[in-house]
């Protein structure tokens, strides 16, 4: 049968999704629900659903980054997203990343059965017939199957926005790992893929780029340059910094100063 998780912060709403629909119809059973975005994802990295109920207005969840997630990580899961929230650039945007159906609250049998029937439907073209054993996301086959997909490219980006915005505190992959609801290695992985740097490269790039501008200011010690940027050690800032640039900060710094 097919696994089924019904995620949303409205009690009400789970046992009703879980009591009023025949689940057994569509060969389904309802396999896990939860209350919370963060606590949903959990247990779709254990149990692998195959299809989800989810809102996406959640306290403590950014909702199109958590779609975004699930289905980066999980391909095959079929997501109905059920709520609230009235936005058509939103919805518009949730299918572009990945979600079968988007169902505003109230909505009838009808709806609800329709979509169940699409999900199931799109379950059976895949080949997935609910017995089998889950393909591993972390296979390198999965990899391929999601290098290129939308909800992919939106993490990335979410993912270098904030490295953008943090990069003077001490900043590591599990933060920006936990701030696009995706694990350390998943992230690691596309950034990879869709940049061709690991994370510690385009966040140095990030802090030198930034240090650059900074040195265009003659009246700032090049070892505050490196505290400013994010840098804890100045001899790590020179290193990289060379690296990246062929020269030293100082002899940077004259090359610009001298123009």
């Amino acid at each position: 049968m097919y696994k089924v998780m019904i995620v949303d912060d409205e009690p009400i709403i789970v046992e009703g999704l879980s009591r009023s629909i025949a689940w057994e119809k569509w060969n389904c059973k309802v396999a896990a629900t939860a209350h919370d975005g963060l606590e949903g994802k959990k247990i779709i990295e254990e149990i692998h659903p195959d299809i989800v109920f989810m809102d996406i207005c959640m306290p403590e969840m950014d909702g199109l980054a958590m779609i975004a997630a699930i289905h980066s990580q999980f391909p095959d899961l079929e997501v109905c997203v059920l709520t609230g929230y009235r936005d058509f650039e939103y919805a518009k945007e949730a299918i572009r990343l990945g979600v079968t159906r988007f169902l505003l609250k109230p909505s009838n049998m009808d709806e609800l059965e329709e979509a169940i029937g699409k999900m199931c439907g799109n379950l059976k073209r895949k080949g997935i017939t609910g017995d089998e054993p889950k393909r591993d996301p972390q296979d390198e086959e999965a990899a391929e199957a999601y290098k290129e997909s939308a909800s992919s490219s939106f993490i990335v980006k979410n993912a270098l926005t904030y490295i953008e915005e943090n990069y003077t505190k001490k900043l590591t992959l599990c933060e920006v790992a936990e701030k696009t609801y995706v694990s350390q290695w998943h992230l690691s992985k596309l950034l990879n893929r869709h940049t061709g740097q690991s994370f510690s490269d385009i966040l140095n790039h990030v802090r030198i780029e930034h240090a650059k501008e900074l040195l265009k200011n003659p009246s700032l010690r090049i070892g505050d340059i490196s505290e400013q940027v994010g840098f804890l050690d100045l001899a790590h800032f020179s290193r990289v910094f060379k690296k990246q640039e062929g020269v030293s900060a100082n002899e940077y710094r004259n090359q610009v100063l001298g123009k």
